[in-house]
């Protein structure tokens, strides 16, 4: 993802309609509009590599897999995010009220950018936990090899657990494998 533009100020339902309209993807986060801009090849690479794995993997079960189209909506912080990958497995997020947003995730993935990285890493991550459905956040560089992985433990607190070349991570909260060969399959890193 690109930096984000602001646009405009709405309260979230206005936001919803309103952005349910336009031909491209808007975040919202209270009261302001960010449009969202495109995302490198190695960015849609990573995020449908993961989106790919975690979907064979969960087959056939009650969770399902969300790729950047997909809004995850906020309504503690007031905010609309649209995560590169995300998976739910709450039921809540199957029903017709969920057709156009998700409220439960479980996992969330975002793959970093140089210029979204800081965000991420830090306010977005701080909206992110708390979520209290969420167990586990993935956030992956573009750039190199690494990967870390936040898991929440007890009173709050969150777990660092960070991967490189050759590794493989556990995704506890789905009892899913995901190696770092397949992460970067057909990435090409910058020299």
């Amino acid at each position: 993802m690109g930096f984000a533009q602001p646009v405009s100020r709405f309260d979230i339902d206005a936001f919803l309609a309103w952005e349910s309209e336009q031909p491209t993807r808007h975040e919202y986060l209270q009261g302001e509009v960010f449009a969202m801009t495109g995302a490198r090849d190695a960015h849609n690479t990573i995020a449908l590599n993961i989106a790919a794995h975690l979907r064979t993997a969960l087959r056939g079960g009650p969770c399902r897999v969300y790729i950047a189209d997909m809004k995850l909506r906020l309504d503690a912080t007031d905010a609309v995010f649209y995560p590169d990958v995300m998976v739910t497995c709450d039921a809540r997020d199957r029903s017709p009220e969920a057709d156009q947003f998700k409220r439960h995730p479980i996992l969330i993935v975002e793959v970093l950018s140089e210029s979204t990285a800081a965000y991420d890493r830090g306010r977005k991550f701080e909206y992110y936990r708390g979520i209290d459905s969420l167990q586990e956040v993935l956030l992956v560089e573009q750039d190199r090899p690494h990967v870390d992985l936040y898991r929440r433990a007890e009173r709050g607190h969150w777990l660092l657990e960070s991967h490189g070349p050759g590794g493989q991570l556990h995704l506890a909260s789905l009892g899913v494998s995901l190696p770092l060969g397949v992460i970067y399959e057909d990435v090409a890193f910058p020299r």
